[in-house]
């Protein structure tokens, strides 16, 4: 599957029980969607550093959206009512999205879970792939998609604009 080049049109229910379109998002001047879902260890380890980044670049108009892709018939745990108590549980400041049709990941071109794409205010993807370099916070040594979103408010490019998204596959419907 290759990765879009530009931000797909959406319009997804979110945990806080409203819709949530591309165009609500249209005065962000960066707008990240990552490919996510309840159950992923690897979601789990990054997704307080997610959060954290909204809290971050909140103030400067910076949007960052979960989308939650998987299959919940065949895993239970990413239904959309898991996503609203994991949510919760979490304290995500961050809209969480399901996309129960999968039509966006497959737009995005999502392989796993978590994966980022940064669009800029334009919606060009400016960078696509791994929040950091390390599972483990404390060993962290590359802030993929905090440089990406650093460069993206500038009007830079990216000083990496391509990773390979470390995690959990994305669960297809069959």
């Amino acid at each position: 599957m290759s990765v879009i080049e530009t931000a797909p049109a959406f319009d997804l229910p979110g945990v806080d029980r409203r819709n949530h379109s591309l165009a609500e998002y249209a005065d962000a001047p960066v707008l990240v969607l990552v490919q996510s879902c309840n159950h992923c260890p690897y979601v789990l380890a990054w997704e307080d550093r997610i959060n954290e980044l909204q809290r971050q670049y909140a103030g400067q108009g910076v949007r960052i959206v979960a989308i939650s892709s998987n299959d919940a018939d065949a895993y239970p745990a990413d239904s959309f009512e898991a996503m609203v108590e994991h949510a919760r549980e979490a304290t995500y400041v961050i809209d969480y999205l399901y996309d129960e049709s999968q039509i966006v990941a497959r737009a995005l071109g999502a392989e796993r879970t978590p994966e980022a794409f940064v669009f800029d205010a334009d919606r060009a993807l400016v960078y696509h792939g791994a929040v950091d370099d390390n599972r483990n916070e404390a060993d962290v040594t590359a802030h993929y998609l905090r440089d990406a979103i650093e460069a993206a408010l500038a009007g830079e490019t990216p000083p990496v604009a391509d990773t390979a998204p470390v995690g959990c596959t994305v669960k297809w419907r069959s």
